[in-house]
């Protein structure tokens, strides 16, 4: 779906002065059998788009940047509240924010230089300047839980 999707828009993105295509995928650190285990299918898609991120970002360096961009910590999200971990998994998560603050960053870059990256949002934010994310956990002074993917 994120392959056809981003070949769908291409055509009209080629025609804008900043194009960008960010997915929310995890870097390609690390393929081995503790990623796939009981979740076969959901590493598969969100690897794969990980990938995508690398095709495309080669097939249209200059033109079009083409980026992922991951959590370092759980997020808030209905997905970990109701299937992850409930309430407690959410307090040890940041806010979706911290995930919107660092595709504001990405997607300010230069579509032209800036292609084929898998980010992590701590380090799109310390790029930035930004290291004091205490106001994006859930709850501050909480002991934040790392990602699944990282």
């Amino acid at each position: 779906g994120t392959f056809v999707c981003s070949k769908m828009c291409i055509p009209h993105l080629l025609k804008a002065e900043n194009p960008h295509i960010l997915m929310l995928s995890p870097p390609l650190t690390s393929i081995t059998e503790r990623w796939f285990a009981g979740h076969t299918g959901y590493s598969i898609a969100k690897f794969g788009m990980s990938l995508v991120v690398l095709g495309l970002g080669g097939e249209y360096k200059g033109k079009i940047g083409v980026n992922a961009l991951w959590p370092r910590t759980t997020i808030d999200t209905a997905a970990v509240r109701n299937l992850l971990g409930g309430e407690m998994l959410a307090k040890m998560s940041r806010t979706p924010a911290i995930l919107s603050d660092a595709a504001y960053y990405i997607l300010s870059k230069p579509a032209q230089s800036c292609t084929g990256h898998t980010f992590i949002d701590e380090q799109v934010l310390a790029k930035e300047g930004i290291t004091d994310l205490s106001g994006y956990s859930v709850v501050p002074g909480a002991q934040l839980y790392q990602d699944l993917f990282v």
